[in-house]
């Protein structure tokens, strides 16, 4: 019995851009003597960092609470007549993460934040507005490089791509901001550089194997 043959190729296919969305961590510790008192000093400079943020145009339902944490500080010395880990305070930690509509503003909101008392910035991220549309260009260009590499390889085999057979693919990702500028914060705002990224899907198609013809 006779198959048909077939021509399998794969490709990587990519959308390029410039983000124009950000999240950012921003985080309160706060220390005190009492779990009461680092509570409460962390809640006041948490609250100052949202209203910063609020009046630099940041949506409330931008502004989602990622962590909270209350831990006792320890202190173990036996050398010094401790028979057992001691507590000495309390440390509060409070993170939360801000949705950035508009990437300029990330060093306004970084330094806005840090005046009114945060003081930890845990994560930077940038990324797109539209991921789907991006995924769609990246499909269409991983198709576009299987196929012409599917019709060379039929040329050299002898004839030409018959029909498509199957079309799969598996899995994206996004690739870190390269070392170009796009972005600098107006002084004095801490300086942000945003580079251009990509979306990078792979593609497997199979087509059919017409022999002989031209």
């Amino acid at each position: 019995m006779h198959f048909p043959g077939q021509i399998t190729t794969s490709a990587t296919g990519e959308a390029r851009y410039t983000p124009d969305r950000a999240t950012i961590s921003l985080g309160v510790q706060t220390r005190a003597v009492s779990a009461a008192r680092a509570s409460a000093d962390n809640a006041t400079k948490q609250r100052a960092v949202i209203d910063a943020l609020r009046a630099q145009g940041i949506a409330a339902d931008q502004i989602t609470t990622e962590n909270y944490s209350l831990s006792a500080i320890q202190v173990y010395e036996p050398n010094t007549g401790d028979k057992s880990p001691r507590i000495t305070g309390y440390n509060v930690s409070n993170t939360v993460r801000v949705e950035v509509k508009k990437v300029e503003q990330v060093g306004a909101l970084i330094d806005a934040a840090i005046a009114k008392g945060a003081n930890e910035v845990s994560s930077l991220s940038f990324h797109s507005s539209a991921p789907d549309s991006l995924r769609r260009v990246a499909l269409a260009d991983g198709f576009h490089q299987a196929e012409a590499d599917a019709r060379v390889l039929a040329q050299a085999a002898g004839g030409r791509l018959g029909e498509l057979i199957e079309v799969t693919t598996s899995g994206s990702g996004t690739e870190p901001p390269r070392p170009m500028a796009f972005l600098a914060a107006k002084a004095p705002s801490t300086p942000i550089a945003v580079g251009e990224m990509s979306t990078n899907v792979a593609i497997m198609a199979r087509w059919r194997f017409v022999e002989g013809a031209k």
